[in-house]
């Protein structure tokens, strides 16, 4: 069902056959992490490619946020640790979205709930468009960011 964990399993046999140990640790690490998310729930259960991304994201997130904290401690060697696993993650991720391209996305999603709605959606509307917006994005981008666009084209 998911070939991306599917690849996650076969890097990781050439990682370890390569003897590079930083790639192993941080591929044995995201299928721990995605094993934990299968069996999190009344009952086990397979995920599927996006659910495995968003696995990867969150970890890669945790990395950047280590490394953001471990650089404001003064500790330089454990934060280029981190940003060096975090970098691993993101090799199995889409894309980030530039800016204009999730503006525009925000637009399309703003222009369909006006479909709907028969009317400009407003600031109540906003859980709505984000809805749509998100099913846009895709995980190619933060929430906030997305969060903070629609509400300037909600407002503006």
């Amino acid at each position: 069902m998911a070939e991306l964990k599917d690849k996650l399993r076969a890097d990781l046999s050439a990682a370890m056959k390569d003897r590079d140990t930083v790639v192993t640790g941080v591929l044995r690490m995201a299928l721990a992490a995605i094993g934990k998310e299968e069996v999190a729930g009344k009952q086990a259960r397979e995920l599927t490619d996006d659910e495995v991304q968003r696995v990867l994201s969150k970890e890669a997130k945790k990395r950047d946020e280590a490394a953001e904290a471990f650089r404001g401690a003064g500790r330089e060697e454990q934060a280029q640790a981190e940003e060096a696993e975090a970098e691993v993650l993101r090799r199995y991720l889409p894309k980030p979205l530039g800016d204009d391209e999730l503006a525009q996305l925000v637009k399309e999603a703003v222009g369909e709930v006006e479909a709907e709605l028969g009317e400009r959606p407003g600031m109540k509307q906003m859980g709505q468009v984000m809805k749509t917006a998100n099913a846009k994005v895709a995980g190619r981008a933060e929430g906030g960011k997305v969060a903070a666009l629609v509400k300037a084209e909600l407002a503006g």
